[in-house]
C-alpha cells in the first residue's frame, strides 16, 4: 500500500469499529483524519449510521462535513453541551506512551480542545508518523498572539528549541490561523517530556496552544503498507 491507501484504511477501520449511531462525534483535520470523515458521510447516506452530531474542528473539515450532508453544530450547541462521546483525528507524530503532535495543518486550539472536551478519543495514522521520541523531528507547533512573538521566541530558546516563524505557501508573510494568530514551529535539540513541555510552553504569556496532545491517552490506529492495521491503547 502507498500512503494515501494508507491512511484511507486506517481512517474506515476507526469508524467501523468506534463510531455508532446517535454520536456526538468530533471530526478531526488534515489528510488522514479526512478519509474517516468522508466515510461516516457514506454510513450516513446508506443508512449505516444514523443521527451523528458532528463536530468540525477547522474550516477544511466542515466544508467536507456540507459536502457530504454531515449534520454540523459546535461545543457549544445546545444538542452537544460542551461534551462528546468520541473524537476522531489524525496526528503528525505519534510515541510510544502514545503522547501526539498536532497541528501540522494549523488547527491545533480546536482540535485540542474538541479532544478534551471528549469521553473517548482516536488518533488515525499512517506506518510514517510512528515514533520513538517527540520533538526533535517533526516540527512542534505554537500558536501565538502576534504581538508576543519576540517574548516567547526568546522564552522557547530558553527551553532548548529551535524556533521558526511559519510562513504562508502561495501568500507572502506569515500563517494566520483561523483564530487570528501566528505559529511558530519549534523543534528541540533533545527529547523533552511531552507531558510536562505541554503545560510549561502554555505558560509562556502570549501562547494561545501547543501540539503536545499528552493528557488524554487516545486509541491510535496505525496502517501499514501491508495492508495490516495496528491498534494501540
Amino acid at each position: 500500500m502507498d500512503q494515501q491507501q494508507m491512511k484511507e484504511l486506517t481512517g474506515r477501520r476507526a469508524v467501523e469499529i468506534l463510531v455508532k449511531s446517535g454520536m456526538k462525534l468530533g471530526l478531526g483535520t488534515g489528510s488522514t483524519a479526512i478519509p474517516a470523515v468522508r466515510h461516516i458521510g457514506a454510513l450516513l447516506a446508506r443508512g449505516t449510521l444514523q443521527d451523528i452530531l458532528a463536530v468540525p474542528t477547522s474550516f477544511q473539515t466542515a466544508i467536507e462535513c456540507e459536502k457530504l450532508g454531515i449534520p454540523l453544530f459546535s461545543l457549544n450547541s445546545r444538542e452537544i453541551g460542551g461534551s462528546l462521546d468520541l473524537t476522531i483525528d489524525g496526528a503528525d507524530e505519534v510515541d510510544p506512551n502514545l503522547y501526539c503532535i498536532k497541528g501540522g495543518g494549523g488547527a491545533l486550539l480546536v482540535e485540542k480542545i474538541t479532544a478534551y472536551a471528549s469521553r473517548a478519543y482516536a488518533i488515525v495514522v499512517d506506518e510514517t508518523k510512528l515514533t520513538a521520541n517527540l520533538g526533535t523531528g517533526f516540527p512542534l507547533p505554537v500558536e501565538v498572539v502576534s504581538e508576543a512573538r519576540v517574548t516567547v521566541t526568546r522564552a522557547l530558546e530558553g527551553l532548548g528549541a529551535k524556533v521558526v516563524l511559519r510562513e504562508g505557501v502561495r501568500k507572502a508573510g506569515p500563517v494566520i490561523t483561523e483564530h487570528g494568530n501566528i505559529l511558530l514551529d519549534i523543534r528541540f535539540r533533545e527529547p523533552p517530556d511531552p507531558a510536562a513541555m505541554e503545560n510549561e510552553i502554555n505558560r509562556i504569556p502570549g501562547v494561545v496552544e501547543n501540539g503536545f496532545f499528552t493528557r488524554l491517552r487516545p486509541t491510535v490506529f496505525a496502517a501499514h503498507s501491508d495492508g495490516s492495521v495496528e491498534v494501540r491503547n
